[in-house]
């Protein structure tokens, strides 16, 4: 299977958590998710470029798609 598959079957799974924490109310478990899904995309990435001597990373907070979605309901939450 191509790294961009199993990439896309992970964003899958965690795009269906987090539906389901936002269905709850439960922005901590979005933003614990959020989190969870850099980690794992990153193990996973560094796993088939063989680089996994680099982990963990140590990075500010990544803006992704995952963190953006998170931001924007506390915002819409907390108005």
């Amino acid at each position: 299977m191509r790294l961009i598959d199993e990439l896309n079957d992970l964003h899958a799974v965690y795009v269906d958590a987090v539906n389901t924490a936002v269905g709850h109310d439960d922005l901590a478990q979005v933003d614990r998710l959020a989190h969870e899904y850099d980690n794992a995309a990153t193990q996973l990435v560094a796993e088939r470029e063989g680089k996994t001597h680099l982990l963990p990373l140590h990075r500010g907070t990544p803006v992704t798609p995952l963190r953006r979605l998170a931001s924007r309901l506390g915002m819409q939450r907390a108005a």
